[in-house]
């Protein structure tokens, strides 16, 4: 039986992931994306409107249209945040965003401006049930996801809501679980706490974050290569940090100078494992990874 989660899967098999945008948050969009190109979808709440109840029903039409042909009810969908990550106090004042979107049955959280550890260590402990054990006492305390909400997400990957709550729960922090969990690390506070911040169990992946990073340099716009020698250092120092602790790396790679079949090229042979960019990137990048799983 496949897992519930299709990019933990394909990670599982060595494999990178692609990713596209959700777009509208409704139900008929949900039934249309189920047949989607990409591993795994994003919707972006750091920017647009926090919509929970669109974002509901998209997951209902995802369920609804399923399963996809790798087998797996639904796509994996992940989502960022209107809060940031910033410090403990703002996480836990903003943990009802952790609850609501998980609600939902969301498959993760790439969480933004983590730029402390104790933060990220909320971060990841608002994800939880308090009866999981794993990694408590050793970097983490009590999970603080309360009961009740447990029904739709439920229904939505297809199991009883005890088993919902069992395998809600970070992975690798937890083989079984099926949440994953992502952080940005992306400016130079970020950077200069990135060994701490990388070390807090319960983290799947996470990204470097060029747009904000530049701005933290002093750059308004330097998302895209070819990058300033501050701003490459920034990106092999964090990946360096997400590597030592097993972190997968999220990255693009705009490059004039390069097609997008060099582009993702690079990125597969540095291990990046979630590569940004398109169907065209998506299309070369399985070819070359030698993917066998179905899209």
């Amino acid at each position: 039986m496949p897992r519930i989660n299709r990019v933990i899967e394909l990670w599982e098999q060595g494999q990178p992931v692609y990713h596209e945008g959700i777009g509208e948050l409704s139900y008929d969009n949900g039934t249309k994306m189920s047949d989607t190109w990409a591993d795994y979808l994003l919707t972006d709440f750091e920017h647009a409107p926090f919509d929970m109840v669109g974002l509901r029903a998209f997951m209902q039409g995802l369920a609804d249209a399923g399963p996809t042909r790798s087998g797996h009810r639904t796509p994996t969908v992940m989502v960022t945040l209107p809060s940031n990550c910033r410090t403990r106090e703002e996480m836990w004042a903003n943990s009802w965003q952790v609850r609501h979107a998980l609600s939902t049955g969301v498959h993760g959280i790439l969480h933004t401006h983590t730029r402390q550890p104790d933060a990220v260590q909320a971060f990841v402990e608002s994800t939880r049930y308090p009866f999981q054990n794993i990694g408590v006492g050793k970097g983490l305390l009590q999970g603080q996801r309360g009961a009740g909400g447990q029904q739709f997400p439920a229904q939505i990957w297809g199991v009883d809501p005890v088993t919902y709550t069992k395998i809600a729960d970070p992975w690798p922090l937890n083989p079984e679980g099926e949440i994953i969990l992502g952080l940005k690390i992306e400016d130079r506070e970020c950077l200069a706490n990135c060994d701490e911040i990388a070390a807090i169990p319960g983290i799947s992946f996470g990204e470097w974050g060029p747009g904000d990073m530049g701005m933290s340099f002093g750059n308004g716009d330097a998302h895209d290569p070819p990058y300033a020698p501050e701003m490459e250092a920034a990106r092999q120092r964090i990946k360096a940090a997400y590597d030592r602790n097993n972190i997968k790396f999220l990255c693009g790679w705009n490059d004039p100078n390069l097609t997008i079949e060099e582009a993702t090229k690079k990125l597969i042979d540095e291990g990046t494992m979630i590569v940004g960019g398109n169907e065209q990137a998506a299309k070369f990048g399985r070819e070359y990874s030698k993917r066998t799983m179905p899209v």
